[in-house]
C-alpha cells in the first residue's frame, strides 16, 4: 500500500496537463484562423515558431539550463521541427485558408490512429490487439466519411486542403514516436530546440514569398499570432515533450480526443462555424476509434508493465 500512494497524485497531474494540452491545441485552429485573415500561412508559422521558440528559451536561461551545443542534438531537433512544427503547422495553416477551423481540428484528431499505425508496422514497440485495431479501422472510416463527401461532391481547394491537414497528422504521429528519443533532456529542451530549428527553416521562406516587411496585418491577426504562440506553442510544447516521457508517445497523443470537442467548441463560439451533418458522424467514428485504442487494458501485468 505504501508505494501507490505517491503515484495517485501523479496520475492526476498527467491527466490533468493532458487535458490542458487539449485545450490549447485545441484553441490553436481558432487562432490559425484569426491569422490567415491578413498574414499569409508561412509568415504566420514563421512567426509562430520564432516567438514561441524565444520564449522558451529565456525561461530556460532563467532556469539555469543551457541548450545542447553538439550538432548531432540539432540534427534531431530539425527532425522534429520537420515532423511536429514546420511542416505540419504550415499545412494546417495553408488549410485553413479553405476548411473551418473545427474541420481541421476533426480531421487532427486522427494522430492517436496514425500514431498507433506507425507504431504497429513499423516501429513495433507495443502489442497490438483486436480491440486496438478495431479502434483503428473506426477512425479511418470517420476521417473517409469526413473527407470521402467532399470528394465525391467536387474536387477542389476544400478537398486539397482536407488532405493537408490528414498529411499534418501523419507528421504529428511520426513527431510522437521521434519526440521519445529526447526522454533524457529537460522537457522544454527539446521543445525550444525544435521550435528555433522550425523558425531558422520557415524565416528564409517567409522573406521569399510573403515579404512581410509589405504586409499590413491586423489588430485581431496579431493576437491570434500571439495567442497561437505563447499558448498554443511555447506552453503547448513544453507540455508536450512532458507527456511524451510520462506516459509515452501513443498516451500523449491521446489528447486528441479531448482537442476534438473542445477545439469545434472554440470555432462554433467565436468564429460562429456550423459543420455538416458528415463532420459530425466522422467526429464520433474519430472520438470511438482513438477511445478504443488509448482506453488502459483491463489485465493487471499490462498495467503495471505500463
Amino acid at each position: 500500500m505504501a508505494p501507490k500512494a505517491p503515484q495517485s497524485p501523479n496520475y492526476i497531474v498527467e491527466l490533468s496537463l493532458l487535458a490542458a494540452l487539449a485545450t490549447l491545441w485545441g484553441a490553436s485552429y481558432t487562432f490559425i484562423k484569426l491569422g490567415i485573415e491578413t498574414i499569409p500561412p508561412v509568415t504566420l508559422i514563421a512567426g509562430r515558431t520564432i516567438l514561441a521558440g524565444a520564449v522558451l528559451l529565456v525561461i530556460l536561461l532563467a532556469r539555469g539550463i543551457r541548450m545542447p551545443r553538439d550538432r548531432a542534438t540539432w540534427g534531431r531537433f530539425t527532425v522534429q521541427a520537420c515532423l511536429n512544427s514546420a511542416i505540419p503547422f504550415t499545412l494546417i495553416a495553408w488549410a485553413e485558408t479553405s476548411v473551418d477551423a473545427g474541420l481541421a481540428v476533426i480531421l487532427n484528431s486522427m494522430t492517436p490512429v496514425f500514431t498507433f499505425l506507425i507504431t504497429a508496422l513499423w516501429v513495433r514497440h507495443e502489442a497490438t490487439s483486436h480491440r486496438k485495431m478495431a479502434g483503428v479501422i473506426i477512425g479511418l472510416a470517420g476521417t473517409t466519411v469526413i473527407v470521402g463527401a467532399q470528394a465525391f461532391s467536387h474536387v477542389g481547394q476544400e478537398l486539397v486542403g482536407q488532405l493537408a491537414v490528414v498529411g499534418a497528422t501523419i507528421c504529428y504521429a511520426g513527431a510522437a514516436i521521434f519526440g521519445k528519443g529526447f526522454k533524457d533532456l529537460d522537457p522544454m529542451v527539446p521543445a525550444a530546440g525544435s521550435l528555433v530549428s522550425g523558425a531558422a527553416l520557415l524565416i528564409p521562406v517567409s522573406l521569399i514569398v510573403d515579404r512581410p516587411w509589405t504586409l499590413e496585418p491586423s489588430s485581431s491577426s496579431l493576437l491570434g499570432l500571439v495567442g497561437l504562440a505563447l499558448f498554443s506553442t511555447a506552453a503547448a510544447f513544453a507540455i508536450y515533450f512532458r507527456l511524451i516521457r510520462t506516459l509515452g508517445s501513443v498516451g500523449a497523443t491521446a489528447q486528441a480526443y479531448l482537442r476534438a470537442p473542445i477545439g469545434v467548441a472554440i470555432g462554433a463560439y467565436f468564429l460562429g462555424e456550423r459543420l455538416p451533418p458528415t463532420a459530425w458522424i466522422g467526429l464520433g467514428c474519430i472520438l470511438v476509434g482513438v477511445t478504443l485504442m488509448t482506453m488502459p487494458d483491463r489485465r493487471p501485468a499490462t498495467l503495471r508493465a505500463a
